[in-house]
């Protein structure tokens, strides 16, 4: 009986975090479409890169974690994707590209994957 019940709020637990996760992946996408429209070095395209740093900063820390309860083979695929966000942030900030579609698509398929 106890197991059942504590199964029943890891499960809530796991579901409350994804949607967490996915809540704050559109607000993310929300300024990088504005962020789009303006340019990635207008002040729109900065907030939007900072937040999307911290946000993916966050989600690595816990892609990190001894107790992340994902399959390993997954968890290495979220950090890869993670760093290769990190790294195109950065491509961004220095000027070498300035489309932010392909930052959007893939935070907009991983947020898709929450629901």
């Amino acid at each position: 009986m106890y197991e059942f019940a504590y199964n029943e709020i890891v499960e809530e637990s796991s579901q409350s975090m994804r949607a967490q996760e996915a809540r704050a992946l559109d607000r993310v996408l929300a300024l990088l479409r504005e962020a789009q429209a303006c340019g990635p070095r207008s002040r729109q395209g900065i907030g939007a890169l900072y937040q999307l740093r911290t946000l993916w900063t966050v989600f690595l820390d816990d892609l990190n974690g001894a107790e992340n309860g994902l399959p390993a083979s997954l968890r290495a695929r979220l950090i890869s994707i993670g760093i290769w966000v990190i790294k195109e942030i950065e491509r961004l900030r220095g000027g070498e590209v300035v489309d932010l579609s392909p930052l959007i698509e893939i935070n907009q398929i991983i947020r898709d994957g929450l629901n």
